[in-house]
């Protein structure tokens, strides 16, 4: 097996990077990354309008992430790749097609985080921020989300997990994606399957545990540390 890391490690890690496309693990990593970042500002609003107190906005939005996240991952894939260039008349590359589908799919699981985050604070900090005369919307961007984004740092960290393996089904439309690469390297030593797919499986379980632990630890200091509540603007201290 060493002698495998040693041959192919190089395009393991970036695919045909720089006399090609990048791929490999730095792809895996950069989409699950940009995921993510694109999905978070839909995941707040997402979230915030299932707690609207407006039942036309509420609702629609409900069934939305009801269906996203009842639906599998795969089948936003499929739908990014062939539907939206029949919608749009433009066929999109494989690494936008996939972002397309992980965004769509990590919104709708960061809608469900904001929303416990933000339901998870004492309910006293509305009231306050309330009797202070705050209304609903300046309640929510002073008080509410920024002690709700704190605590939902192991979270994110969680779901940032899940969007990295979630990236191997990129090997479906042909993404060169780390598991892409992975086949690509079997085909050219055939003779040692075992060897090639170990070689992924510890690197996704490495990097995943290690990513986990770190959520772990986040989830266990902020348990620890006393919460200092922000005072709204204007207030008196």
């Amino acid at each position: 097996m060493l002698e495998l890391i040693d041959t192919y490690w190089l395009y393991f890690l970036v695919g045909q990077y720089p006399k090609g496309p990048l791929g490999g693990l730095a792809l895996t990593l950069m989409l699950a990354a940009l995921g993510l970042v694109l999905a978070l500002p839909l995941g707040v609003v997402l979230g915030l309008a299932r707690m609207s107190p407006y039942r036309l906005l509420r609702w629609p939005v409900s069934a939305l992430v009801f269906v996203v996240r009842g639906t599998p991952l795969l089948m936003v894939v499929f739908w990014a790749y062939f539907f939206l260039p029949s919608l749009t008349g433009h066929k999109t590359d494989q690494f936008s097609t996939m972002l397309i589908a992980l965004v769509v799919f990590d919104a709708a699981y960061l809608a469900e985080i904001v929303r416990a985050g933000i339901q998870g604070l004492p309910r006293g900090q509305t009231e306050a921020a309330r009797s202070l005369g705050l209304g609903y919307f300046r309640t929510l961007r002073l008080v509410l989300l920024p002690q709700a984004l704190r605590h939902m740092l192991p979270s994110l960290i969680n779901q940032f997990v899940s969007t990295i393996k979630e990236t191997s089904l990129g090997y479906i439309i042909g993404l060169n994606e780390v598991s892409f690469i992975a086949s690509q390297i079997n085909t050219q030593v055939f003779t040692k399957p075992a060897q090639v797919y170990l070689t992924l499986g510890l690197t996704y379980f490495i990097l995943c545990f290690g990513l986990s632990r770190l959520a772990y630890w986040l989830e266990r200091s902020l348990s620890q540390r006393p919460v200092s509540h922000p005072q709204p603007a204007g207030a008196t201290p």
